[in-house]
């Protein structure tokens, strides 16, 4: 599987019990439930990102899930993935996705004026706004999402219009 088909989600926050549980948070906006099987990637180094096959999954919130992996048996072994980073194919990501969760929006382009600014490859998610990351002249662009700067999302299409303050894109120009 090729790398840059992967997405986080989430990270692993804790470990729960002595089965080797762990908790995942994560920010798909419902409650998560993996399939036995099912398989998701922990970055265990800096862009090394292991399978992991799932062998139970319990939602516990709508952000929180625990997980129990094949071959994780003890609490010692669920405690080596602590503040891991969780990855999961685009086909898991789109089945598990809420609708109205901001990390939905990967692989959107974002479109300025009518002007095509780029592809969304991140979004981060603030207090009263969402940020989002995307490749604009050969720089990492914040293109900020709120009321003033939203105008429209088409889901088909998969497009977001935005209308951002003049001189903000050229800040990321080279």
């Amino acid at each position: 599987m090729q790398e840059t088909a992967l997405i986080h989600i989430g990270k692993i926050a804790a470990t729960v019990g002595i089965q080797g549980e762990v908790l995942l948070v994560h920010v798909l906006g419902k409650k998560l439930i993996f399939k036995k099987g099912d398989v998701v990637f922990i970055e265990t180094e800096k862009n090394i990102r292991i399978p992991f096959f799932v062998e139970s999954s319990k939602a516990r919130t709508e952000k929180e899930t625990l997980l129990k992996f094949e071959d994780i048996h003890s609490r010692e072994a669920g405690h080596v993935l602590l503040q891991k980073q969780l990855y999961v194919n685009a086909q898991l990501f789109d089945a598990h996705v809420s609708k109205q969760a901001p990390i939905r929006l990967l692989g959107f382009m974002v479109v300025n004026f009518g002007q095509e600014v780029g592809k969304v490859t991140g979004v981060i998610e603030q207090p009263h706004q969402i940020l989002l990351e995307t490749s604009y002249k050969g720089s990492t662009a914040l293109i900020p999402l709120h009321e003033a700067s939203l105008k429209n999302i088409d889901e088909k299409k998969r497009i977001i219009h935005v209308e951002l303050p003049e001189g903000l894109l050229d800040l990321y120009e080279a």
